[in-house]
């Protein structure tokens, strides 16, 4: 059931990129009068072919659904057969250069486009999130060496010398803010309430390399989801969790005396005390809720994989359930949102890309049809929010990708076009046929690349 869910949610997400992606150069053609021939979802044999009677455009729908293209009618590509010259005005190589250029770019700036229309659905009808309440930070962190000592509800944020606060409404919105900070390595200050009242914490983020600034960023920084509660979900027999007498359903309040309502949090401190007794404070569930105890656990020091060094476990399955709050904005405020979480996530794609071609983050990072597939059935289970939210960042990643200055792609079509610009000469068909080459190895290396990471991570080697 779950593998038919991930092929039909993969399905969905694919179909309405590609459509999106093809209408936009199609609707611009139009729009500077290039006559379209075909309009194809997928390649290869077609499986459906309908011919507008007014445009006399032939819409296919083809075998292989992972792509798509729109024909136009051009000189270079009739197989030496001659246009009739009532039809020449309407070929693609005899508009403007600028033309060219707006019905390219045309297929990029509509993902981003259809990226802000989802993105504002999300923001417009709600979406439950965690609240921005932080857990107890790790020592030595931006979080802690700000002051924060955990439970504090964050609830503005401001760069150091400006005046105006930004809401800070869940912890999406505040990893989101601390994000464009880091980039502009600025310190910030952030208002938060806790019991005593509202105070300001000033955070340092010049230190921060876009090295850090990965799917960890926020824990790196110290800051993890806090002020909910921490339970045992599950015991391994023979485990340090059992011989100590843990159970399902106990809550974890504190280890050492350190408050604790957070996992990653909890495990790294287990992590670090691998073979050293630790004092547990448990409220007990079942039969005996709500009494607290102390119970003393030696984690079991065992070889970690990733490291190789010798890491403490208890053998607990834990989990936690942290305050949520439901967020909802109006109908002008969430396109201005839905723009500029495009806008970011853009700016972020392009980021990760660059340090990936310098050697500065890993390879690992690209992702292909696989994994895909994976994250569309995953978010797809998750609810309308989360699917929606999925599309719009793979939307983005596609219109990304194709800005790229790769011949083959739409960003090595719009170089040749701002190169004609500036040096009023065509690019050669020479040339164009050896960069062609060049930009279909690359794009070879990437997809063999992406699904190299796609099989590593199902068979996890």
């Amino acid at each position: 059931m779950n593998l038919l869910i991930e092929l039909l949610a993969f399905a969905v997400a694919i179909g309405v990129l590609v459509v999106v992606h093809e209408y936009g150069h199609y609707s611009v053609a139009r729009l500077c009068g290039v006559k379209v021939l075909r309009f194809s979802i997928g390649f290869g044999k077609p499986l459906f072919q309908w011919v507008s009677p007014k445009t006399g455009t032939e819409w296919t729908i083809a075998a292989l659904p992972l792509g798509g293209y729109v024909k136009m009618l051009d000189e270079r590509e009739t197989g030496g057969a001659p246009i009739p010259a009532a039809a020449l005005p309407h070929a693609f190589n005899r508009q403007s250069v600028w033309r060219r250029f707006a019905i390219v770019a045309a297929g990029p700036v509509a993902n981003f486009l259809l990226a802000i229309v989802l993105f504002a659905l999300v923001f417009a009808t709600g979406v439950t999130e965690p609240a921005a309440v932080v857990a107890a930070p790790a020592p030595n962190t931006p979080a802690a060496l700000a002051g924060f000592d955990g439970g504090e509800t964050i609830v503005a944020v401001r760069a150091e010398n400006a005046g105006e606060s930004e809401r800070v409404r869940s912890w999406s919105d505040l990893r989101w803010k601390l994000l464009g900070a880091a980039f502009d390595h600025k310190r910030v200050v952030l208002s938060a309430k806790d019991a005593h009242g509202t105070s300001d914490f000033q955070l340092d983020l010049r230190g921060v390399t876009e090295k850090d600034v990965d799917d960890d960023f926020m824990s790196r920084l110290g800051f993890e989801p806090g002020g909910g509660k921490l339970t045992v979900a599950g015991v391994q027999p023979g485990s340090a969790a059992q011989k100590a007498g843990l159970a399902v359903g106990d809550r974890l309040r504190a280890i050492n005396g350190i408050p604790t309502d957070n996992a990653t949090a909890f495990i790294a401190y287990v992590k670090s005390h691998a073979g050293t007794p630790v004092t547990l404070q448990v409220e007990r569930g079942g039969q005996a809720a709500g009494r607290l105890e102390d119970v003393r656990i030696v984690p079991q020091s065992q070889r970690d994989d990733a490291s190789g060094q010798q890491i403490g476990r208890i053998g607990a399955e834990l989990a936690t359930q942290v305050p949520s709050i439901d967020v909802r904005y109006g109908p002008v405020e969430s396109l201005q949102l839905g723009a500029r979480r495009t806008w970011d996530l853009a700016v972020y794609s392009v980021r990760m890309f660059g340090r990936m071609i310098v050697g500065e983050a890993s390879l690992k990072n690209l992702s292909g049809p696989v994994t895909i597939a994976d994250y569309a059935g995953k978010s797809a289970r998750l609810g309308p929010s989360a699917f929606l939210s999925f599309l719009a960042l793979v939307s983005i990643s596609l219109g990304v990708l194709n800005l790229l200055p790769i011949p083959v792609l739409d960003g090595g079509h719009l170089l040749y076009y701002l190169v004609e610009a500036v040096t009023g000469k065509v690019v050669s068909d020479r040339w164009q046929l050896v960069f062609q080459r060049a930009g279909l190895a690359c794009i070879v290396a990437l997809s063999a690349i992406a699904l190299f990471n796609d099989l590593a991570r199902l068979i996890h080697f």
